[in-house]
């Protein structure tokens, strides 16, 4: 049981290691460096031997790419694995759910090293003895997953250390959700013209693929900083997810959603986003295999983003979506069942969200600005 005294020096230290989190927030950062100081600043009060700072599609929740060691890398097909086709305790998605947001493998063991194949199968015999996990929320979206690890030697963490990346989760998700809807004026020039398209087994061995698809790796590659032969984590989260709903469909889960979509969007280095799309290839003879499908986003692609970064509400993401497709102030009030004087409500509450002042600006600012083709401006809100 805690005493006063003790109670008091946890909310000191509480207090002093969330001013060195939130004092990153002072500086310019891309998503990869601000994660690379934020992991360098909870080392200083929580030590770890490894680790993995992935963030994450929040429509989705699929990775966008990821921060890790090698320990971790080496073992990382076989988490993803295991956090999409396996039975586990502290799944990502769980966590999110319950609104706890952080959790210990080893005290929620319990003593009973049974209740997680991923510590008995994959984390034990990497040498590692402990996990913290925390899922980073801000709002009611979550923007990535934060992810410490312990060897069998030192100390699993403690109830004290879990507390404290418990009060920096919020802090950081929203700092991670600024960097990520970091938006550029234009999207720039020089991708394919043509989609890339990939194929992978079930085990992410990658089988064949098309040059845009290559130049799409090689985006992907230098992104997450790895090697040529490093199948990008993106890539394997859509596959994940895919091979996961395929699993859940056949066994009649009713837990994972059959029409959620095994894609994810990525912004690269240079201000484009990229949309990855995997499906599955029933093969005629042989074991399944999965296409994926790589090709840059398009404002339709890009509009969730959009809203997200100027803080629109999910009745304003409705509307806009009609005032994308031309619809008139009554046409609106009658797709929506409210009246003509709400839908000028909303206009103005957008306007301003948007620093614009007309719909045409409001149009320009969502579509005409990205330089698009005719054909790719029908953009459905639904």
């Amino acid at each position: 049981m805690r005493t006063e005294r003790g109670e008091t020096l946890l909310t000191s230290r509480i207090d002093r290691s969330h001013r060195l989190i939130t004092s990153l927030e002072k500086r310019t950062w891309t998503s990869r460096t601000y994660r690379e100081a934020v992991l360098k600043q909870i080392h200083s009060v929580v030590p770890y031997d490894a680790y993995c700072f992935t963030t994450v599609d929040p429509l989705t929740l699929l990775s966008t790419g990821a921060v890790t060691e090698d320990g971790i890398e080496a073992i990382h097909d076989r988490l993803f694995i295991n956090e999409y086709m396996e039975e586990d305790i502290h799944k990502y998605a769980e966590l999110i759910r319950s609104g706890e947001h952080t959790a210990t493998l080893h005290t929620s063991m319990n003593a009973q090293p049974e209740q997680s194949p991923r510590y008995i199968n994959i984390l034990q015999p990497a040498g590692f003895g402990d996990e913290l996990r925390a899922v980073l929320v801000s709002g009611d979206a979550c923007w990535g997953y934060l992810t410490l690890y312990r060897k069998t030697e030192n100390s699993f963490f403690t109830e004290e250390e879990r507390l404290l990346i418990q009060t920096w989760t919020a802090s950081i998700a929203s700092m991670l959700r600024s960097t990520s809807l970091t938006l550029v004026d234009e999207i720039t020039s020089g991708s394919p013209e043509e989609p890339g398209i990939l194929i992978t087994s079930d085990t992410f061995q990658l089988l064949s693929l098309n040059a845009p698809a290559q130049y799409w790796l090689s985006q992907l590659r230098t992104l997450e900083h790895v090697g040529p032969d490093v199948l990008p984590r993106p890539v394997r989260a859509v596959s994940s997810h895919l091979q996961r709903k395929n699993r859940a469909e056949r066994a009649e889960d009713t837990q994972v959603a059959p029409d959620s979509p095994s894609k994810v969007c990525i912004q690269l280095p240079d201000g484009r986003y990229l949309l990855l799309h995997a499906s599955l290839m029933q093969q005629l003879a042989g074991p399944h295999q999965i296409a994926i499908r790589l090709e840059q986003a398009m404002p339709q692609d890009l509009l969730p983003l959009l809203a997200e970064s100027h803080g629109l509400s999910s009745r304003e993401r409705e509307l806009l979506g009609y005032v994308l497709r031309s619809y008139s102030s009554k046409e609106i009030a009658a797709a929506m069942h409210i009246s003509v004087y709400t839908v000028q409500d909303h206009l103005k509450s957008i306007f301003a969200k948007t620093k614009v002042s007309s719909r045409r600006e409001l149009i320009w600012y969502f579509v005409s600005r990205f330089q698009l083709s005719d054909e790719t401006r029908d953009i459905n809100p639904q």
